[in-house]
């Protein structure tokens, strides 16, 4: 009897096993339907490299959830900020958290209280910009290069990453157009699949040198596609491009802002552009250096004003490109002797050779955010610029202090690290990782690995 039950048993594993095999070989004939990769194309994959991608987003989502037990702070404080229930929360992706005017379009995000994921590779973003929101539930950073696609679960997509100084985007100019082109495809893709709200931060650089002023939407522009500005105006052209074409193929919801020059706390202050140039050798009492005779135009907004815009834009229907600027306009001169009245700098004005494709004049008409979104600039320039001085005058301050104690900053190599060789630009994304564990680099991604360039190789 007990050699008939050991047969039954042997026969029913064996069915069970057969029946198991089975159904393995016939999901490998058909898999289950999974999300298609990347782009516009609905190209299918093999089954052995679909199994390994799963394998590895489910160990990037371990990761994650780690991410955020380790980044809990006991005692942090963090700034205020709304409740909602899960149905009112977003959960909003923002590329090129870590910069300027990103970091500040994050911290009025979760102001209001929803979940907001930064994505940045620390090329021209600083540590110190979202440091403060690091540990808090609703927030999450990611080390990642738009180059590379990202698989996330979002309802809106802020894609501000891109080098946007002169000295930044021409330093590496074949970064910034892969920036614009590839990492625009890649977030409009990412947008498509989840169907979420996508937002291009443009440029009002995609008017070139204008020969129309002030500069309406309906502008075509007059830029030179092979002058040393090309890389960003080229590049935010062909980011336009892109996302009506996704708009009209895919119907994704887009929404355009061609952004003016904007200013405020947290610029960089070695990035090269006008405001931080002047404040900087204002409060330093160096020469103010002007390009050209300084007869050229530029209209400046408060980085608050443009985080309204940006949001307001997001939530509203409209789908054209609407310029964000400030409309008062200011030649090169009179803003230079301006910010040094108003750091009240002895410094003298010094006139350099003019620089390659500089335009001349540069305004927008607002009329169009106007009437559609409601929006107009709050922060008057003076008030603006009082408060960016004040900025800089801690940052000068903090760095004589560092510079006296010899601590490290974040971008500076930190003692003990073996590193030798000339200091790494601005700041490094595996750096941080390293001496901070609370932030990931995408060491397991679903499509690729963020790769850290060594010095002067972002372009490989």
């Amino acid at each position: 009897m007990a050699k008939i039950q050991l047969t039954k048993n042997t026969i029913a594993i064996a069915a069970l096993g057969l029946l198991a095999l089975g159904a393995l070989v016939s999901w490998v004939r058909q898999p289950t339907p999974h999300p298609q990769p990347h782009g516009p194309a609905e190209i299918d994959v093999a089954t052995s490299d679909y199994i390994e991608r799963e394998i590895q987003r489910r160990m990037h989502a371990s990761l994650l959830t780690l991410n955020k037990e380790l980044a809990l702070q006991v005692g942090k404080v963090y700034p205020p900020t709304e409740y909602r229930n899960a149905g009112e929360r977003k959960k909003i992706l923002v590329t090129g958290g870590a910069g300027f005017v990103g970091s500040h379009l994050v911290d009025a995000l979760m102001a209001q209280g929803h979940e907001v994921t930064v994505v940045d590779n620390f090329y021209t973003g600083r540590r110190q910009n979202i440091e403060h929101w690091v540990g808090h539930p609703n927030f999450q950073l990611i080390v990642h290069d738009v180059q590379e696609p990202i698989f996330l679960q979002v309802d809106q997509i802020y894609h501000l990453a891109s080098p946007a100084s002169p000295p930044h985007y021409q330093h590496n100019p074949i970064k910034t157009i892969k920036t614009n082109a590839v990492g625009t495809l890649n977030m409009l893709g990412l947008a498509r699949r989840v169907k979420a709200e996508f937002l291009l931060a443009s440029t009002s650089e995609v008017y070139g040198d204008p020969e129309v002023h002030p500069q309406p939407e309906s502008y075509w522009g007059h830029v030179n596609p092979i002058g040393p500005r090309a890389c960003y105006d080229e590049g935010k052209r062909v980011a336009e491009t892109m996302a009506v074409a996704y708009q009209q193929q895919e119907q994704v919801s887009i929404h355009i802002a061609r952004i003016f020059n904007t200013f405020g706390p947290r610029m960089h202050p070695n990035d090269g552009r006008v405001v931080s140039n002047f404040i900087i050798q204002a409060l330093q009492g160096k020469p103010i250096t002007i390009y050209g005779e300084g007869q050229q135009t530029r209209s400046f907004q408060y980085v608050s004003d443009l985080v309204s815009g940006l949001m307001k834009l997001m939530n509203s229907n409209v789908s054209v490109p609407v310029n964000l600027g400030n409309p008062d306009e200011y030649s090169i001169l009179d803003f230079a002797t301006f910010v040094r009245d108003e750091v009240a700098s002895d410094a003298a004005i010094a006139f350099m050779p003019a620089s390659r494709d500089d335009p001349q004049r540069r305004k927008p008409d607002i009329l169009r955010a106007e009437q559609l979104l409601g929006w107009t600039p709050q922060v008057p320039v003076r008030e603006g610029i009082h408060k960016t001085i004040e900025y800089f005058r801690r940052e000068l301050r903090l760095d004589m202090s560092l510079n006296a104690l010899e601590l490290p900053r974040s971008d500076k190599k930190s003692p003990g690290s073996g590193a030798t060789g000339p200091k790494r630009k601005l700041n490094n994304a595996a750096q941080w990782s390293d001496v901070d564990p609370r932030i990931l680099p995408r060491t397991a991604v679903t499509e690729g690995e963020f790769v850290v360039p060594k010095d002067d190789e972002e372009a490989a």
